[in-house]
């Protein structure tokens, strides 16, 4: 995956040679939202309103944060979210109910994730529309669905779409899969409700004429301990050593940014996205930090100076307040 993401910054001979298979995924992929569009395939609504958060782009565009922050975001005024994902890594067949002890091996490490940051119920399943009959059906009182992911699972009716752009990577080459990183034409973006750009360290947002896109900053915050989560400091507080930064997402360097502008002097270690964490992978005895999602796939055998970084998501004002009016009107 990580060389995928090398290649997808840049066009290139490969990238060239790729072009025949790139050719036959768009032409799937706009005949698939066609049908969709003519009716010549129904969208299935399931009786609440549906916020999907995805994105057009393969890799971490830090979609995931952001439906952490808008469940939080809904339940503090007063909705009662579900969430619905598709649980990737996970082997778990069917529908299957999130617990805040489930293994993130059956049901995926962001669903898992979710579930623990939110405490709101969470199902996974490739079928989006089975997904999200499955929670309505075991929490009756779920007014709200947000789907993490499935911007291009059409068959699920939606009321919102938030299309998330990461600033430091773009739409990468703009080539579609597998010559670039594009699920769908640059063009979709014109048909969502928003754009949001996730923006980490210094990395300045881009400009996508003539769209508008509003900004979320991503940013360190205080971590915990894995063997003892009630121990929680600020970065500023954790021992002035060299930490060994290891990280499994979709971007790693976003990670890496983020620490490197608090001033955590650390060697960095990637894997690729979504791993699965054993013992071994990384030094018990070392001074590790890792994001949370790691951290839930690590927690069964961590070092006794390992620690989570929290992630500390802010949307501009702007955002806010148009997503507040969008619900109003609901």
């Amino acid at each position: 995956m990580l060389s995928l993401q090398h290649l997808w910054t840049r066009s290139g001979v490969l990238t060239v040679l790729l072009f025949p298979l790139a050719l036959l995924f768009t032409v799937a992929s706009r005949l698939r939202r066609l049908a969709y569009r003519r009716g010549w395939f129904a969208a299935v609504s399931v009786g609440v309103p549906v916020v999907v958060v995805g994105n057009i782009t393969a890799g971490g565009s830090g979609k995931t944060p952001l439906v952490i922050w808008l469940v939080g975001w809904l339940q503090a005024r007063g909705y009662r979210p579900g969430v619905v994902s598709r649980g990737y890594g996970g082997a778990a067949p069917g529908c299957t109910v999130v617990q805040p002890d489930s293994d993130p091996a059956e049901v995926g490490d962001e669903p898992l994730l979710i579930r623990v940051k939110t405490a709101a119920p969470v199902v996974v399943g490739r079928d989006r529309v089975a997904a999200a009959r499955t929670l309505l059906a075991r929490y009756p009182g779920v007014d709200v669905i947000v789907s993490d992911d499935g911007l291009q699972h059409y068959r699920l009716a939606r009321d919102v779409e938030l299309a998330v752009i990461d600033a430091a990577t773009g739409l990468g080459n703009g080539w579609p899969l597998p010559a670039g990183p594009l699920r769908e034409p640059r063009s979709r973006l014109a048909s969502v409700d928003a754009v949001i750009q996730v923006v980490r360290g210094a990395q300045p947002p881009r400009a996508y004429p003539p769209l508008a896109t509003w900004r979320a900053d991503y940013s360190a915050g205080s971590a915990w301990r894995l063997r003892a989560p009630h121990d929680r400091r600020a970065l500023s507080e954790l021992p002035a050593a060299e930490w060994l930064a290891a990280t499994g997402i979709g971007r790693p360097q976003g990670f890496f940014d983020m620490l490197a502008a608090q001033g955590i002097r650390f060697r960095a270690r990637a894997f690729a996205d979504h791993h699965a964490f054993r013992p071994g992978d990384l030094p018990a005895d070392a001074g590790v930090l890792m994001t949370e999602k790691d951290a839930v796939k690590c927690l069964a055998f961590a070092g006794s100076d390992w620690w989570a970084v929290e992630l500390e998501v802010a949307p501009e004002t702007g955002f806010i307040d148009w997503l507040g009016a969008r619900f109003e009107r609901h």
